[in-house]
């Protein structure tokens, strides 16, 4: 029985050495490897020297003292990092409780035995530690790279489940006992640590959501710049073409007025006169973001065949900064064009944008004919890299206290925006 007891205990030993080396982040060298597995061999005699000479439960009381701590300056050696060598021994001490754990299952199931104890402590040693160095120590070994503030959190619960351990089970008797602040402690840690763990959640989806919108407006800007330098490179394109045509105009133009051809020559100077207007930028509002934007959207749902009715009264100041309303604007045409565009009948898409009072009002209209799921008034799909521009459109709104509504009315898809 004695025999017994003490291989266990060496096995649990080396279970916890091995996995809290496995737990730190060292470039292991063949120096390194010897130093690691000499430590463990010299705490292990530690060991073996006090249970001879003081018996079990005194390694219990000084086990922190004669493994631990010598454990964190060895490991400290290696690493020379202070902080993680400590988390590093908690967290492979919590681990050593998975052993435990499945040793008073089997013997509550079958035979309440501390042999059985024992012995079923031997046999998942191995398996457990290789299943834990495989998945879960890289794991471990990154976050010992992360901020100091990272770091602490993950190490709150086993320093947490160490010193419990050791004040209740160890130290005192008070988890036997039965003692109402022993036995509903752990229970409380888990609340703590859940709680957390949904702030946590919640604040890390927050920035993931703040990281989409930031890519999405980043996708929408470089898009609308490739679309104005095309745009620029054609107008330059047409600019060339009539300087190098001017010479024709001009000798056609002459040879009309030499002939007494005046309204032909008015006429073919009409006709130039709009080709060149065909080529710029139609002004609809005093606000120049807001015309670049429209015209871009008109110009590609005429290429698609739709057709954009546009009445806006937009100042050249607005309220909303042009990031955002380059975003807003382009979400929710892009939104409008796509939908428009899936159709058979490719439809017309109402645009009306004004400013009154200090405040921004935007509305979209296009034919809508499929069914469209709504959730808390929002629309949403299933569709992967659909519903991010909903989001950016929700999320700007949000941001400058202002208000949006989705809804279809008689097959029409309407969006409305004011802030």
């Amino acid at each position: 029985m004695n025999l017994l007891y003490v291989i266990n205990g060496a096995a649990v030993g080396i279970f916890g050495m091995v996995l809290s080396g496995a737990f730190c982040d060292i470039h292991w060298t063949k120096e390194k490897r010897e130093f690691l597995v000499g430590s463990i061999f010299v705490l292990l005699a530690i060991q073996g020297v006090m249970y001879l000479l003081a018996g079990a439960a005194t390694i219990r009381y000084l086990y922190p003292v004669i493994t631990h701590v010598p454990m964190c300056i060895a490991l400290y050696i290696l690493t020379k990092k202070r902080l993680w060598t400590v988390i590093s021994v908690l967290t492979a001490y919590l681990c050593c409780q998975l052993r435990r754990w499945v040793a008073l299952f089997i013997m509550a199931v079958f035979v309440n035995s501390e042999t059985v104890q024992n012995v079923t402590e031997l046999i998942v040693t191995l398996p457990l530690l290789f299943l834990l160095l495989r998945f879960v120590a890289p794991s471990v070994r990154a976050i010992s790279n992360y901020p100091v503030s990272i770091q602490l959190q993950f190490g709150l619960i086993p320093a947490l489940g160490y010193g419990f351990d050791y004040l209740t089970r160890v130290y005192t008797d008070l988890l036997s006992e039965g003692i109402p602040a022993a036995v509903e402690f752990m229970p409380f840690v888990c609340c703590i640590a859940y709680l957390v763990f949904v702030l946590r959640t919640s604040e890390e989806e927050r920035k993931k959501n703040e990281l989409e919108q930031m890519q999405s407006c980043l996708n929408l800007q470089i898009s609308q710049a490739v679309r104005e330098i095309e745009a620029l490179r054609e107008s330059q394109k047409d600019a060339s073409t009539y300087r190098h045509d001017l010479r024709h105009h001009m000798q056609h133009l002459l040879s009309c007025i030499e002939n007494g051809k005046i309204e032909q020559a008015e006429g073919y100077i009409h006709e130039v006169c709009a080709q060149i207007e065909a080529g710029r930028v139609k002004n609809y509002c005093e606000n120049e973001t807001v015309n670049l934007i429209f015209s871009s959207f008109a110009g590609r749902a005429e290429s698609a065949g739709a057709t954009m009715n546009i009445k806006a009264v937009v100042p050249y100041i607005l309220p909303v900064s042009e990031t955002d309303l380059c975003v807003l604007l382009s979400n929710a045409l892009e939104n409008a064009l796509h939908a428009c565009t899936a159709q058979e009948q490719k439809g017309t898409i109402d645009i009306l944008a004004y400013e009154k009072n200090g405040r921004f009002f935007f509305q979209v209209t296009n034919p809508c004919r499929k069914e469209v799921v709504f959730e808390n008034g929002v629309p949403v799909t299933d569709r992967p890299g659909h519903g991010i521009g909903v989001r950016s459109i929700c999320a700007i709104v949000d941001r400058y206290g202002g208000m949006y509504s989705f809804l279809v009315e008689d097959n029409k898809f309407i969006l409305r925006v004011s802030l």
